[in-house]
């Protein structure tokens, strides 16, 4: 199976490279791996709506020159469906059952994705109604593909 994620911004953090970098190697013999960041578009702290849009566009733009076609999307947002663990493993597995294993997760930048990103996906998946750094999640996101893959081959992984 491919995965890809597709991230705006760099990580900056030190303990946050160390541990996507742990799972990236980790998820080695489940699947391989790409990730993508894709750069943020610099903006003032306090923006007007219209400001916010531009600036989710133009990210938007970046991340869809990314995509593939035959990409199967699942992008981060806050007002998707929630799964559990054990559903997203069932999902990737159904997936790749049914000739997608080409999947591609998307993660925007702090302003979130701009609605033509969020039409090219076909399942919308938030991880929690709270608001997180899209930073850290990117750490979260690769640390619960790696657990869905230990799902899905009866491995153990601690609970």
């Amino acid at each position: 199976m491919q995965i890809t994620i597709i991230s705006v911004g760099k990580i900056k953090e030190k303990y946050l490279k160390l541990g996507i970098a742990e799972f990236e190697k980790r998820l080695g013999p489940y699947c391989k791996l790409q990730m993508i960041e894709v750069a943020d578009e610099q903006a003032p702290e306090q923006m007007s709506e219209k400001e916010i849009e531009q600036v989710k566009e133009k990210e938007g733009q970046r991340i869809l020159q990314q995509i593939k076609a035959d990409r199967y999307v699942i992008a981060l947002a806050i007002d998707g469906v929630n799964w559990s663990s054990e559903q997203l493993a069932k999902e990737l597995d159904r997936l790749a059952t049914y000739g997608h294993s080409s999947i591609c997760f998307v993660i925007g930048g702090s302003n979130g994705l701009s609605d033509e990103v969020l039409k090219r996906a076909q399942v919308k998946l938030s991880f929690s109604r709270m608001t997180f750094p899209h930073q850290l999640m990117k750490l979260i996101l690769t640390e619960q593909v790696y657990r869905a893959f230990r799902i899905n081959r009866g491995e153990p992984y601690h609970k």
